[in-house]
């Protein structure tokens, strides 16, 4: 009781202490995570100039792109493309605002007009487009399909952005303009020409070894060339794969579970209690229904050729007769037995001719009204016709039918087997050279005629049960358990991946430079959830994780974690040190290079005098050297004759003379140059502004938190 007491009596004050207590949590959680946040900024996906990009909207654009392209397109290169799209609107946005671009009602309507005069729902009974047809199909709309509705508003809305991009764009052009002088120097550095006698000593002629490359001299390079060296966050992982992959004892059970259901069996039947003798595929009645219950590949009602049959297995199949059986065999990643359930004789090719009759409903209909019932009868008395005077298929089909066929009076050539759909090629293959009949496929009745059929030969139907050889159970419980101790073992020694691997002889396979965004893995498609993983805030280099993968488990380990800003030393390294080692090595060889003399320069550096005629500054290419700008850039500063100072390029130290000058011939006009060179300008417009805008725009992009 006196404890009791002594707590009621200091309640005020531990109450104070627990709040303060709880205050401190809350306060380090928010200080861990940046600052106050609240649940609108939890939803923001990114930011471009101040303009939030929500996830809950950015979502509906993702899904508008993946039904654009459907399976063409994945989830991250949709996400990608909606991105794009959405930075592309509110740059473009921004400026439509700060130049009063806009588009009224008036002008949309007259956008309208120009898009859909040619449509006859929106023409009047001279076929003049009717403005108030189109009035009328809008309030339609509006009272009677709100989701129609609101696509016609997104139409109209799409038309409007289009006409402020083009002419956004038209105004950026507009100010794009050669004079005169221009097109003439664009003239000239074309037909401006020298001839040129030259050395090169080659950078290689200095070996690599002996020109040392500081870190520090790189870092100060990267420095001073900040702009080309920002990098983007990146990450490198090394990973163990442990693939499910089924061993022999698991192909051996599926081999025996084969081959026990080639004969019959008796097995215990609980409803009637008794034992029941089932058939095997050797003595089945009903190939089909056995194939289809027991099979992990349905049954497949066709002749084939030799040359269709399994590959591993082809002169064994070949070689049966009706009702024998073969296996079990291995083929593409299965085991199969095999009975012959028919022999027969069908051409390799055949020609005919079809009139195609569709009906309300099918998706090739079309504005055809009729029914199906209509079209059977319809096709019922065609065939008649026909039969009756096989001639009247062309003058038929070309009355009647609905596929590109009739312009050739229904006629389709010769096919080989499997070309039509299965009641067409079962109908044409099966029968024989003037039968006439009606099938029904997905595209409607079809009535058929063949015409001819060549090369007859021997063909087989052949009942297959194929089981797929898979890892049993107790193997995937043998990986998993290898890859756990794996995993645990370089858990806890997180420097010794590459050891522990090789002890137990696993291939440790490194990514080098992943990206935020980036979706898949070398070797292992779309990964997502590791790249995520790997870019998370809480991940430190040297964790390890386990992750489930198709046929097995990647056991992935991050080695090393680079933030967006300035490329490392070490991964700057080798674009930086080649270019420092031939500054250095250039230095060198100016200073052997003593003269004007170039035979004595060549000899002194045993190379020799080259030449290279009708150099141009458009294309400042170099016979036998490749390009080199600066090179020839120095020599049209020359007089002939006149010979350069050592000169540092592409692939070594040049020295120049000029020997040959051909001035361009002066043309009364260059106006033709100038039009190429804006025509040329222009046509980039588009794609150059929006990226210097997007250059010029302060984007945060969080879409790696999302997705």
């Amino acid at each position: 009781m006196a404890v009791l007491n002594k707590i009621r009596q200091r309640s005020v004050f531990l109450i104070a202490i627990i709040a303060l207590a709880l205050f401190a949590f809350v306060l380090a959680d928010v200080l861990k995570n940046g600052g106050f946040s609240t649940q609108k900024s939890q939803r923001v996906l990114g930011t471009v100039n101040d303009e939030d990009i929500e996830q809950q909207e950015f979502a509906k654009l993702v899904e508008t792109q993946t039904a654009r392209y459907g399976n063409n397109i994945t989830n991250t290169q949709a996400v990608n493309a909606a991105w794009e799209q959405e930075v592309r609107r509110i740059i473009l946005d921004e400026q439509y605002e700060e130049l009063g671009i806009s588009i009224e009602q008036d002008r949309i309507n007259d956008l309208l007009k120009e898009a859909l005069q040619n449509d006859p729902n929106f023409q009047n009974a001279n076929g003049v487009f009717s403005e108030q047809k189109l009035k009328e199909y809008i309030a339609t709309l509006k009272s009677t399909n709100p989701t129609m509705y609101q696509q016609w508003v997104a139409y109209e809305q799409q038309l409007a952005n289009n006409e402020q991009q083009q002419i956004y764009f038209d105004l950026v052009k507009a100010g794009l303009n050669t004079s005169f002088k221009e097109g003439q120097m664009a003239y000239e550095m074309e037909n401006n020409l020298r001839d040129l006698e030259y050395v090169q000593v080659p950078y290689t002629s200095i070996k690599d070894e002996d020109v040392t490359v500081s870190k520090d001299e790189i870092s100060a390079y990267i420095k001073e060339h900040a702009n080309e060296f920002q990098t983007d966050a990146a990450r490198n992982i090394r990973y163990v794969k442990f693939s499910e992959d089924p061993t022999l004892g698991d192909e051996d059970a599926v081999k025996a579970e084969l081959a026990e259901l080639l004969k019959s069996r008796v097995e215990y039947t609980a409803a009637t209690k008794t034992n029941d003798t089932v058939a095997g595929l050797s003595n089945t009645t009903n190939p089909e229904e056995f194939v289809n219950e027991y099979s992990d590949i349905r049954y497949v009602d066709t002749y084939l050729f030799k040359n269709e049959l399994p590959k591993d297995a082809t002169d064994e199949l070949w070689s049966l007769d009706e009702g024998s059986v073969y296996g079990p065999y291995k083929d593409n990643g299965f085991y199969k037995i095999s009975k012959v359930v028919s022999v027969t004789q069908i051409p390799d090719s055949v020609q005919s001719s079809h009139i195609l009759l569709t009906y309300q409903g099918l998706q090739n209909a079309g504005a055809q009204t009729r029914t199906k019932a209509q079209a059977k009868k319809l096709a019922d008395s065609l065939e008649g016709v026909i039969k009756s005077n096989p001639s009247k298929m062309a003058e038929l089909a070309k009355e009647f039918s609905a596929d590109g066929s009739k312009e050739k009076g229904g006629d389709l050539g010769y096919t080989t087997k499997g070309r039509f759909v299965k009641p067409f090629n079962d109908f044409v293959f099966d029968g024989s050279t003037g039968d006439v009949g009606v099938v029904e496929s997905q595209f409607g009745y079809h009535v058929i005629r063949i015409d001819d059929q060549k090369n007859k030969q021997r063909a087989i139907k052949v009942a297959t049960v194929a089981k797929e050889i898979e890892p049993s159970q107790e193997t995937i419980n043998e990986v998993f358990n290898t890859t756990t101790k794996f995993q645990m073992a370089v858990s806890e020694n997180k420097n010794e991946f590459d050891e522990i691997a090789k002890k137990d002889n696993y291939t440790v396979r490194p990514v080098n430079s992943i990206k935020a965004l980036d979706e898949t893995l070398p070797g292992q498609g779309s990964q997502r959830d590791i790249i995520r993983w790997a870019f998370d805030e809480e991940r430190s280099t040297g964790d390890v994780e386990r992750f489930n993968v198709d046929g097995g488990y990647l056991v992935v380990q991050l080695t090393k974690k680079t933030e967006k800003g300035l490329l490392p030393v070490d991964e700057a390294s080798p674009r930086v040190t080649p270019v420092l080692r031939n500054q250095k090595k250039a230095e060198q060889i100016k200073n052997n290079i003593s003269g004007k003399d170039l035979s004595a320069i060549a000899s002194a550096n045993s190379v020799s005098v080259q030449t290279s005629p009708g150099v141009n500054l458009k294309n400042p290419t170099l016979a036998g050297s490749g390009t080199e700008p600066k090179v020839v850039g120095v020599a049209f500063g020359l007089e002939k004759g006149e010979v350069s100072a050592p000169i540092e390029g592409n692939r070594g130290v040049y020295v120049v003379k000029v020997t040959e000058i051909t001035s361009a011939r002066e043309l009364d006009n260059y106006a033709s140059f100038a039009i190429q060179k804006v025509n040329a300008d222009r046509a980039t417009v588009n794609m150059r502004v929006v990226q210097a805008l997007k250059d010029a725009a302060t984007i945060e992009d969080k879409r790696s938190n999302f997705y």
